[in-house]
């Protein structure tokens, strides 16, 4: 029998996205020219520039454990390649921490969530409440429990069925969040300027139907899989050409969202809300990790392919 290769596609995958998660973190974290910005932006607003400010600095203290995350993320990818294994106990820790780091992080969206729901001046603004108020109350409460439920239940020497549950639970949450902002954008965006802004620029047309209906779908197909291996009772049972499909969808979503505004330029309030203010523009690598698992053999039962 040959000895199987310990370098893989897959590992390689997870290594850079570990690194993307790494470095996109750390460079939210340290720009800081957010600061003030309740200044201008609310100026002729009192009660707009104290929600500002009080969002602001919410969201900026919960990312410090986004970044905690992240450097315990990459560091225990490195660890692992050079160590070349850690030990199940090891791993398990590690990935708890990584997970409790991660939910902190999403409640710092909580200020926001209740501000977009709030009347300002006595009226709600449809625009606040469609791409902040609804998303980030769902974010902040349903991502972030999940992943401390997910994180209370990780145990290697129970059966894994309980984790795989809120691991589905939480892989629902983030695609539901990120159809529920993206989409109020491109629906705010419409509000705007109409649909014939559409129509002039093909790839805006191709980026709001991928947004509104493929997340919409890809959240749908989540749910359904999810669904069907509820029963799962070993690792072994899980099939994995599903979830490298789920990852190579998403990816290639933020992937094409950036690659867009690369090559065809412009700058709107479609990019200005998901470049200047997406704190998980590191998804756009998970293809990386996707195209391993979707191409991963059936019949055999790890993950070293």
């Amino acid at each position: 029998m040959s000895e199987q290769k310990f370098v893989t596609p897959l590992k390689v995958g997870l290594l850079i996205v570990a690194i993307a998660y790494f470095l996109f973190t750390l460079h939210a974290t340290f720009v800081l020219s957010w600061i003030g910005e309740w200044e201008y932006i609310g100026a002729n607003n009192p009660q707009v520039a104290s929600w500002i400010f009080i969002t602001d600095i919410s969201a900026y203290v919960f990312l410090i454990f986004r970044f905690i995350a992240s450097i315990i993320t990459v560091s225990a990818v490195i660890l692992y390649f050079i160590k070349k294994g850690l030990p199940p106990a090891t791993t398990n820790k590690l990935l708890r921490a990584v997970l409790v780091f991660e939910g902190l992080y999403w409640i710092g969206l909580l200020p926001s969530g209740i501000w977009g729901i709030s009347p300002t001046q006595g009226e709600f603004n449809t625009s606040l409440l469609l791409t902040t108020g609804i998303p980030c109350l769902v974010s902040s409460i349903g991502i972030s429990v999940s992943l401390f439920i997910l994180a209370y239940k990780l145990n290697p020497k129970r059966p894994i069925k309980e984790p795989l549950k809120w691991a589905y639970i939480a892989g629902i949450l983030y695609v539901l969040s990120f159809w529920l902002s993206n989409s109020g954008m491109w629906m705010t965006t419409i509000i705007d300027k109409g649909t014939g802004y559409l129509f002039s620029y093909p790839e805006a047309m191709v980026s709001s139907v991928l947004t509104i209906a493929g997340l919409l779908t890809l959240a749908l197909f989540t749910t359904y899989y999810a669904g069907k291996s509820a029963n799962i009772q070993q690792m072994e049972e899980l099939e994995l050409r599903p979830i490298g499909a789920i990852l190579l969808s998403l990816g290639l979503y933020f992937l094409w969202n950036y690659l867009t505004w690369i090559f065809f330029g412009g700058w709107n309030e479609w990019y200005a809300w998901f470049l200047g203010h997406n704190l998980d523009l590191w998804l756009l690598s998970l293809p990386l990790v996707g195209l391993p698992l979707l191409f991963h053999k059936k019949n055999r039962h790890s993950l070293n392919n």
